[in-house]
């Protein structure tokens, strides 16, 4: 059933059909996603509150990562709730306007994960280039300035996509073939001309993360050269150390970020189980492993955790 506006026609709601090809297996894949969607928000939750009540952690790189742990949140959250009711309960059903929210708020703020990132690396890039200078040059304003950009480009970069695709007719089809509602996906459903849509998220993909992709890059071989130039090999193995845990969470972002990506546009032959139990993955991995990460290499907050631990020991 389509309704009717003033200038496009689009159905009520659409269908997810969760993970094609694996319908009888479903119930029982929700529990491992269940548990790491479980585990990214009791981790990121965790963390907000460590670098929150702890004063001693109110620095550029914890603010930084406070931005990841609400964005890892947002990022989760806007999927697994309805993706576990499909494979559990099968309420396959998300309306039309549900479902352009969760688009949004998907490419929205996986923009925002890879502009908190970026702005990291610069704090890393600053820390250990620049370290006589590194509180002068990210004070708490440009801090909360890097931010706000961060966010502000993500949210406008990332709007004319509903737009475009609000005023589009819809075909009588109204499946897609996965448990969230992602921009390629909604397209496909478009009985409209939709190359303009196409080409402007091909370029916000590639601008937004190449720019990223080319400031991580040049800010870790400015690292990568000042450290080599240290004299001893402690103070190199402690600059790297400083580095590592960002590396490690670019890494869980941004792989997971390129096989989807690329599975969606140019993976016509791959499997669909496995595009979607990729796209899955994207969504829920890098805020999953986020927290771990930080949790196990970043001293101060394995330390927290620990005393937080300790006190409830009776």
């Amino acid at each position: 059933m389509l309704a009717s506006g003033n200038s496009s026609s689009h159905p009520v709601s659409f269908i997810l059909l969760g993970i094609p090809e694996l319908e009888e297996s479903q119930f029982w894949i929700a529990f491992p996603f269940c548990v790491m969607y479980v585990v990214a928000t009791v981790g990121n939750i965790t963390v907000l509150h460590i670098i929150r009540t702890d004063h001693t952690l109110h620095e550029p790189m914890y603010f930084f990562l406070a931005m990841l742990a609400i964005t890892d949140l947002v990022l989760s959250t806007s999927t697994q709730p309805k993706m576990l009711a499909i494979l559990w309960f099968h309420t396959h059903e998300i309306e039309y306007h549900a479902c352009l929210i969760q688009v949004f708020f998907i490419h929205a703020f996986s923009s925002v994960e890879s502009g908190v990132l970026m702005a990291m690396a610069l704090d890393r890039y600053v820390a250990v280039c620049l370290p006589l200078r590194h509180s002068s040059i990210l004070t708490p304003s440009v801090v909360g300035k890097l931010g706000a950009v961060v966010m502000m480009r993500g949210l406008l970069w990332v709007s004319p996509f509903c737009f475009m695709v609000s005023r589009m007719p819809f075909c009588s089809n109204q499946i897609i073939p996965q448990s969230y509602c992602e921009h390629m996906a909604v397209l496909k459903l478009v009985c409209a001309n939709t190359r303009v849509s196409r080409a402007y998220g091909l370029f916000v993909a590639f601008s937004v993360v190449g720019f990223d992709m080319i400031v991580i890059s040049v800010s870790y071989v400015m690292i990568l050269r000042t450290v080599l130039w240290l004299p001893s090999g402690g103070a190199r193995l402690k600059a790297f150390g400083t580095c590592a845990s960002h590396i490690c969470v670019i890494l869980a972002f941004y792989i997971p970020a390129l096989f989807t990506f690329l599975t969606h546009r140019f993976g016509h032959h791959v499997p669909r189980v496995v595009q979607v139990l990729l796209a899955n993955l994207y969504v829920l991995v890098p805020p999953m492993l986020n927290p771990i990460i930080y949790g196990v290499r970043t001293k101060q907050i394995r330390d927290r955790v620990i005393q937080g631990c300790c006190r409830k020991d009776p």
